[in-house]
C-alpha cells in the first residue's frame, strides 16, 4: 500500500473497530450476556468485517488477528460498554449511530485496501468494501440470535457501496487523497443516518393477495 494512505487506512480501521465494538457490546448487554459474552460479541462485530476483507484479497494473516492496535481497540470498546452501559443504554438510538459510523469507516477502509492491493479489480474492490462494512454487523447479529440488520432495516449496504464506488473511481482517476477518503466516509454516514431518520428502505417483494 502506498505510504501516503497507510495512516488513513489505520485511522479508518481503528475508528471502525472501536465503534463496531461498542455496538456489539451494546447488543450483548441488551441480550444480558456476561463479561466474556460482551467481549466476544464486541470483538466479533469489530473484527469480523476486516478479517473477511483480508481473506478475500489474500492479505494474510488478517490484521484483525495480527495487529495489536486493532485487537486492543476491539477489547477496549467491549470493556467500555460493559462498564458504562447503564448510561449508554439511555440513548435509545446509540447502537444505530455507532453502526452507521462503523459502516462508513469500514466501507472506505475496505475499498481502500482492496484498490491498493495489486491484482484486485475495481469491481472487486467495491464489493470488498461492502463486505468489510456489513460483515461485522452480520456476525454480531447472528451470534446474538437475531436477523442481521442488513436484511431487515433501512438502507444499509447501499450507502456502503456508494462509499466504495467513490474510493474506486477516485483511484481510477488517480485523484485519491486523504480528504476524498474522509469525505466519502462522512457521506456514507450521512446517507445511512438519513435512511434511519426517514425510514428509507430498499424495495421489498409485493405482498400476495389471498385467494
Amino acid at each position: 500500500m502506498p505510504t501516503t494512505f497507510a495512516s488513513a487506512q489505520l485511522a479508518l480501521d481503528l475508528v471502525g473497530v472501536f465503534v463496531f465494538a461498542l455496538s456489539g457490546g451494546l447488543v450483548a448487554v441488551k441480550k444480558r450476556f456476561d463479561l466474556f459474552g460482551v467481549l466476544v460479541l464486541a470483538c466479533a462485530a469489530a473484527l469480523g468485517g476486516g478479517i473477511m476483507r483480508d481473506l478475500l484479497i489474500g492479505s494474510v494473516p488478517p490484521v484483525g488477528i495480527s495487529d495489536w492496535r486493532l485487537l486492543t481497540a476491539a477489547a477496549l470498546g467491549g470493556l467500555v460498554t460493559f462498564l458504562f452501559h447503564p448510561g449508554v443504554e439511555r440513548v435509545t438510538r446509540f447502537v444505530r449511530v455507532l453502526d452507521a459510523a462503523g459502516l462508513a469507516a469500514f466501507a472506505v477502509a475496505g475499498s481502500l485496501k482492496a484498490v491498493t492491493t495489486p491484482g484486485v479489480s475495481p469491481v472487486a474492490s467495491v464489493l470488498v468494501g461492502v463486505i468489510t462494512a456489513i460483515g461485522g454487523g452480520i456476525v454480531r447479529d447472528l451470534l446474538a440470535g437475531q436477523v442481521p440488520e442488513v436484511l431487515r432495516r433501512e438502507l444499509y449496504a447501499l450507502p456502503a457501496m456508494l462509499g466504495g464506488v467513490i474510493v474506486v473511481v477516485a483511484a481510477q482517476l488517480e485523484s485519491l487523497q486523504d480528504w476524498v477518503l474522509w469525505t466519502s466516509a462522512a457521506l456514507v454516514f450521512a446517507v445511512r443516518m438519513v435512511a434511519v431518520r426517514l425510514d428509507l428502505n430498499a424495495p421489498t417483494p409485493l405482498r400476495s393477495t389471498p385467494t
